[in-house]
């Protein structure tokens, strides 16, 4: 009896909030270099590792299958095999996965142990309700959607999970044809995990794809929702660099961390002096901050000097960050240099590659093509050409063209999105691309998927560019206060009128 009473306790430990079964639920697949691939997804964001291996010989199976376990053991990451009781057993997993097909969780329990973790795939309420009354300690649901793994023949899609979360009291895997840009739905309509393959390890860069999926489930956080580092130089007139970069990621709801990179004299008419700080202490606030607080995205903005740049890209592969926003600011609104020559050589190779995300104007497009850009179609080459650079995704801001129109164009490395607003004709406009980098990042650290990033951060930016009121007697700076508290009463967010 006393055993049976502490089966019943572990199992109840594992469902809901105490389960380990939550996040980004890696299922591997058959292709090279597995255990390497698995290793960098495993340090960017994933929860779980499912071992599938339907081919190879036994020893073979084992031995890949041991690699996983310990790379898994030393993360802190839950190691779960695939519909193999005997390698289960074998590589003493955490758990075991089951199709419909493959057994009960009673029979693998007994097989495996009390303290083993049991998982079933289902496909619709019934499956899932017997499989909750079977004794398993999660479910798997799908299809979401279809999918080139395997052929779909039940496919529940995301409107199945919110009845099926209601009555399974236990957490729902989400299975099936999951990736970065439909899964914020999933999460939104409760799943508790999201099982991926290839959406990761049939990425370029495993780690920066498990890293985005990763970020979707922030948006079940509460306000203050994510963390957000900002590298920027001090504005001693408040409009922009390090203020505006915090003003922005506050008042959109998320946690703002700092590191100075310059400090500026400077006002709504320009730039007086500038005063760099030395790069061994742009390295102390880095690692102060890096070692402590788990930071979600980090925003660049200006960087003063070759040698800050080449501290800040050691430091930000040192910590294994991978959703970098680059506001790659190189002039004043006055007109003043902020990057040297040899700074931009810097900036080219050892930075620019780092970026997820480079934001550059036109004047900055420019700079870092060496091309003119003038009109649309130069914009589209200017992104083209600096995700060839290494930025993986680029957005080129139109707002120095002359048309009524300010477009600004996203490149993910395939294809182009256009986010188009009418000009607004105002001399206001101090700290506009330092505001939107940080707002975009703030969305990114909330869960948004970049391109819906992208478009409620230009929203944001637009309202703050209308909304500016008239300060100093040069280009005044814009009102981040009251655009977000346009953007919040729009999410449903009590604000202030």
């Amino acid at each position: 009896m006393e055993n049976r009473k502490d089966f019943l306790r572990l199992v109840v430990d594992r469902e809901l909030n105490n389960s380990p079964i939550r996040g980004v639920y890696l299922v591997t697949d058959e292709g090279i270099r597995l255990a390497e691939r698995v290793k960098v997804a495993i340090n960017s964001g994933v929860s779980v590792v499912q071992y599938r291996k339907k081919t190879g010989e036994p020893g073979e199976k084992l031995s890949i299958g041991l690699q996983l376990k310990k790379q898994c053991a030393e993360a802190g990451v839950t190691f779960l095999v695939n519909d193999d009781l005997a390698l289960a057993k074998a590589l003493d997993a955490d758990g075991l996965h089951l199709g419909q097909d493959d057994g009960s969780p009673l029979e693998a329990r007994r097989e495996l142990g009390p303290r083993k973790i049991i998982g079933v795939s289902t496909h619709n309420m019934e499956e899932a309700l017997k499989a909750q009354s079977d004794g398993a300690d999660y479910i798997g649901l799908g299809a979401m959607f279809p999918t080139d793994s395997k052929e779909i023949s039940h496919l529940a899609g995301p409107e199945a999970l919110p009845a099926i979360k209601e009555r399974v009291k236990l957490p729902v895997v989400a299975i099936g044809g999951i990736n970065r840009d439909n899964g914020s739905q999933i999460v939104d309509n409760g799943a508790d995990a999201l099982a991926v393959i290839s959406a990761i390890l049939g990425h370029r860069e495993p780690g920066l794809a498990a890293a985005e999926l990763a970020l979707l489930f922030n948006r079940r956080a509460q306000f203050p929702r994510g963390n957000v580092l900002t590298i920027a130089g001090s504005d001693s007139g408040g409009g922009a660099g390090i203020q505006a970069d915090l003003k922005t990621i506050t008042l959109l709801g998320s946690y703002g961390a700092s590191a100075m990179t310059a400090l500026t004299a400077q006002n709504t008419r320009g730039v007086a002096a500038i005063h760099g700080v030395p790069a061994e202490f742009l390295a102390q606030q880095l690692d102060s901050v890096l070692s402590d607080i788990h930071v979600d995205v980090v925003k660049t903005g200006m960087l003063f000097s070759a040698d800050n740049i080449g501290i800040i890209a050691d430091k930000l592969q040192q910590y294994g960050k991978k959703i970098i926003i680059i506001d790659p600011v190189m002039l004043a609104k006055g007109g003043a240099e902020l990057i040297d020559r040899e700074a931009l050589a810097i900036f080219k190779k050892r930075l620019l590659p780092c970026a997820y995300l480079l934001t550059p104007n036109i004047p900055e497009a420019e700079k870092l093509t060496g091309f003119t850009v003038s009109c649309e179609d130069d914009m589209q080459r200017a992104a083209k050409t600096l995700h060839q650079m290494g930025a993986r995704n680029v957005l080129v801001k139109g707002g120095h063209l002359a048309e009524g129109t300010a477009v600004d164009i996203l490149f993910d490395g395939k294809n182009f999105s256009q986010f188009p607003v009418p000009r607004i004709l105002t001399k206001n406009t101090h700290g506009t691309g330092c505001t939107l980098a940080s707002a975009i990042s703030t969305f990114l650290a909330q869960g948004e998927p970049l391109p819906q990033a992208v478009a409620r951060a230009k929203e944001f930016i637009t309202a703050a560019i209308k909304l500016a009121h008239p300060l100093g007697k040069g280009h005044g700076p814009v009102n981040h206060y009251m655009a977000a508290q346009k953007v919040r009463c729009q999410q449903g967010v009590p604000c202030q009128e």
